[in-house]
């Protein structure tokens, strides 16, 4: 039977792509990303909520953005007014306290790290550029250059199945780029780099965990 072990995470902002040289003189393509400090808002144990998890928040904001329950929920940890709050299941949580931050440092150099975030939404797309379709003849009489063609049979079925590649909505959706390499830890600034891209424009938030470990 696979189990999978979760390590904690921590949530950071998106800033943009530039790119590093190494010892060797050869360019990486780096992500860089202003992660934390998050402060832990909550500590959930087997025995009382049923599973192991820690709850992050990051991202200060004025007490007005939030309503009581929030703040309330923030204040029981004695945490500042938080913006963004997301739970990271462990497979023990007793080592974490209210109110400990979490910063980078918990990340080092050539770790493996799997990175969530929201895509960039891209509205409503065509067939060719949302499934990369080919597109018709370009000569005069085709009249066919970005048509979608036909969608399925006449008479039987009599419709359109569901999940038929068409156009419509592309990105803006949550994804996750998995095994990407951490090239370096700055955790004086909070910054933390990714060899290549993630998801989401500069700003966009962004969760960044250990990647995943599967075992038997």
């Amino acid at each position: 039977m696979e189990t999978t072990t979760v390590s904690l995470g921590i949530l950071g902002t998106k800033l943009g792509m530039t790119q590093i040289f190494d010892d060797a003189g050869k360019a990486i393509p780096v992500t860089v990303v202003q992660a934390g400090p998050c402060t832990i808002t909550q500590v959930k144990t087997a025995q009382t909520d049923g599973y192991s998890a820690v709850q992050l928040g990051y991202a200060e904001v004025a007490a007005k953005a939030l309503n009581k329950p929030e703040l309330g929920h923030l204040t029981k940890a004695g945490a500042t007014p938080l913006r963004h709050l997301k739970e990271y299941r462990l497979t023990e949580s007793g080592e974490f306290q209210l109110g400990q931050q979490v910063t980078v440092d918990t990340f080092s150099p050539g770790q493996i790290v799997d990175v969530v975030g929201t895509s960039i939404g891209r509205g409503f797309a065509g067939y060719q550029k949302r499934h990369n379709f080919k597109r018709g003849p370009m000569a005069h009489g085709s009249k066919n250059h970005r048509l979608p063609g036909s969608t399925g049979a006449g008479t039987t079925p009599g419709r359109v199945y569901p999940g038929k590649r068409m156009a419509g909505r592309l990105g803006g959706t949550q994804t996750t780029v998995r095994k990407l390499t951490v090239i370096r830890v700055d955790a004086d600034r909070n910054l933390i780099l990714i060899k290549g891209t993630v998801p989401g424009k500069p700003g966009a938030l962004l969760s960044i965990q250990p990647a995943k470990t599967v075992g038997k």
